[in-house]
């Protein structure tokens, strides 16, 4: 791992966090998935680290609806830390006005945590910045973790020398087969693209997947990957257990 990398003081984890965005396909508005933030957050903060929640664009985020424990569907109701998030005005608050990443000096953080929802596959997956930000922290031996469908921007992500940033290297994102269960569940085709369907047709990379919607997170280096939404606290778990306590 890169001496760039702080292994005496407090760790500091740059998370960024999707703008709002439309799904192109359904029509819905689309933001962050609650879990995949608040989860990694209780992980780091209950490691000792410290937490910056950033986005590409800034300004105020806006979370998906079935991600909220409180929406009518009841989808994530068991989710009592992202209840206790968005009750906390010191907690919702960092959700509001955020800071974006063309303000932000990579030397400050040990990590870099890409959280999911259904915006990133709108709003990531063509943002040639993001990609050129994920890309240097990367290569600045920084550890970088994407979590569910914030993998999709593993698709199109790029080293200074051109190469893919997952080329030979083992990673994970969310599965058809958890896409295909949300198309059943709501009716509809609900992505424009499915990030498996899509990894498997790049050469010299190894995309894996394991059991639909049960925690799955891989490390490859300082590259950190998560499958899905249940995936986000193994994910910060193998950043903290690369970086220490």
């Amino acid at each position: 791992m890169s001496a760039s990398i702080d292994t005496l003081g407090t760790k500091r984890v740059l998370m960024i966090v999707a703008n709002p965005g439309t799904s192109p396909t359904t029509g819905w508005p689309v933001g962050f998935w609650w879990a995949e933030v608040t989860h990694p957050y209780w992980t780091f903060t209950e490691a000792g680290y410290e937490v910056e929640i950033v986005s590409p664009k800034g300004g105020d985020l806006m979370a998906d609806g079935f991600s909220d424990p409180e929406d009518d569907s009841q989808y994530s109701a068991h989710d009592i830390i992202s209840l206790g998030f968005k009750k906390s005005a010191t907690h919702s608050a960092l959700l509001e006005g955020t800071k974006p990443i063309a303000k932000v000096s990579l030397d400050d953080y040990d990590a870099v945590f890409v959280a999911g929802g259904q915006s990133p596959m709108v709003t990531m997956i063509d943002d040639e910045e993001l990609h050129a930000f994920i890309a240097k922290a990367y290569e600045a031996g920084k550890v970088v973790s994407i979590v569910c469908h914030g993998t999709s921007i593993l698709l199109k992500t790029r080293l200074s020398n051109g190469d893919l940033l997952v080329k030979g290297k083992t990673w994970t994102g969310f599965a058809d087969a958890e896409e295909q269960f949300a198309d059943d569940f709501v009716g509809q085709k609900i992505q424009p693209f499915w990030i498996e369907e899509e990894a498997r047709k790049l050469d010299d990379t190894n995309f894996v997947v394991q059991s639909v919607f049960k925690p799955f997170a891989v490390r490859d280096g300082n590259l950190i990957t998560g499958q899905q939404q249940f995936s986000g606290a193994a994910a910060a778990e193998l950043v903290v257990e690369t970086l220490g306590r």
